[in-house]
């Protein structure tokens, strides 16, 4: 198939989208395609900033939430640029690949988490409650938010076939 939404180039950018050009919009191709619909990048970018950069989770938390959603969605894409990210915040090959399979300790309870909001839709309360107790009750807020993202990112990036980006492939 030939993505009727493949990423937008520089030189196609839409006018509208012209002040979030060289910004995060413009640095991966997830972004570039979604510019296929402006207004919906537009409403992205607060959301994005928040799950991405002031999420409660933490950066390597945070990484564990979305490789392991990347997993259970079965986006290539976003499995590449997390693994990418996570080696960049000095995660070893085991820690990244587990969440693939069986991990251990809190990235257990990380992995319990998302695949209860994949499989059930929801945290069961038992399982609310071990998370809060541990990451605190924003963090598990955060949690939900941030499996909430990648899964739309994850279905985006499918439906249009994003390819992933030439220096995470690399």
């Amino acid at each position: 198939m030939t993505s009727p939404c493949p990423p937008i180039s520089d030189a196609d950018w839409p006018e509208e989208l012209a002040d979030m050009k060289g910004g995060f919009a413009t640095g991966l191709n997830v972004y570039r395609t979604m510019a296929h619909h402006p207004a919906l990048l537009r409403a992205w970018a607060d959301l994005r900033q928040h799950v991405v950069k002031d999420s409660a989770l933490g950066a390597v938390r945070s990484e564990l939430v979305i490789l392991r959603a990347a997993y259970r969605m079965g986006s290539a894409y976003e499995w590449a640029h997390h693994v990418h990210r996570s080696r960049q915040l000095g995660m070893a090959e085991a820690r990244i690949e587990a969440m693939r399979q069986t991990p251990e300790g809190e990235d257990a309870l990380i992995a319990e988490a998302v695949d209860a909001l994949f499989d059930q839709k929801r945290l069961p309360a038992e399982l609310e409650s071990r998370l809060a107790q541990a990451i605190g009750r924003q963090a598990v807020f955060d949690l939900i938010a941030t499996v909430g993202f990648y899964a739309t990112l994850g279905y985006i990036l499918m439906t249009y076939e994003t390819p992933i980006d030439a220096d995470i492939a690399g």
